[in-house]
């Protein structure tokens, strides 16, 4: 038996989330990453990125606990063209920035480095923090230029991020369509490449035929 309800109290249910927070909660702030690069070791990270879109990127190179020899590491960022973006030697921490002119395959590479005259260096901690598109706009810095209210930044945020929405959901129907087109003409080549190895099948067994009657006939084994 249900227990009623009690005056003034109401309801308890799941209440649908209004489409902004919806929104907001999909595409959420990306977290920086971390991880070991051992001595004289090389990591890479790669991501895909659209074209005439901002990147940033924030990096921490430490050194272990206990350790006598600061970080050492050098980082380099390029595209699957080979060309350098960003590099820097000897890095430990710093900040990188660049547009991308085409949609790529970026890559980060940190390559430990060990000192001259020392033993195996212990593992080095790495922090990268990249952002690209909306996330990597300064907000802040646009409200004071323009002179914005805190409202208008974030409707001017909100508005960025739809239209980068809507753009990668253009560009998934531009591959989905070149795939699409691929898959017809691969269908087409396979049907016509089908068809001339059925002919080429039947030319050589009418041929066939042909030979092995023509041989009984010398054998005299048919007339």
């Amino acid at each position: 038996m249900p227990l009623p309800l009690l005056p003034g109290r109401p309801r308890l249910g799941r209440a649908p989330l209004p489409p902004l927070l919806l929104l907001l909660l999909l595409v959420g702030p990306a977290r920086p990453i971390s991880f070991q690069l051992p001595g004289k070791a090389r990591k890479c990270l790669r991501e895909e990125i659209h074209r005439d879109t901002l990147v940033t990127g924030e990096y921490d190179i430490s050194a272990p606990p206990g350790s006598s020899s600061g970080p050492s590491a050098n980082l380099k960022i390029t595209d699957s063209a080979g060309h350098i973006l960003y590099a820097k030697e000897d890095a430990t921490k710093g900040k990188f920035a660049f547009t991308t002119e085409d949609y790529d395959m970026f890559e980060a590479c940190f390559e430990s480095k060990l000192p001259v005259g020392t033993g195996r260096m212990p593992d080095q901690l790495v922090t990268l923090d990249m952002k690209h598109g909306v996330e990597a706009k300064n907000y802040e810095e646009i409200a004071k230029v323009e002179k914005l209210k805190p409202l208008e930044v974030e409707l001017r945020r909100l508005e960025d991020l739809s239209e980068s929405i809507v753009n990668d959901f253009a560009y998934m129907k531009k591959r989905e369509e070149e795939m699409r087109d691929t898959n017809e003409s691969t269908n087409t080549r396979v049907l016509y490449f089908s068809i001339f190895s059925m002919c080429c099948l039947i030319g050589l067994a009418t041929w066939q035929v042909f030979y092995l009657r023509r041989f009984f006939k010398a054998k005299k084994l048919i007339e």
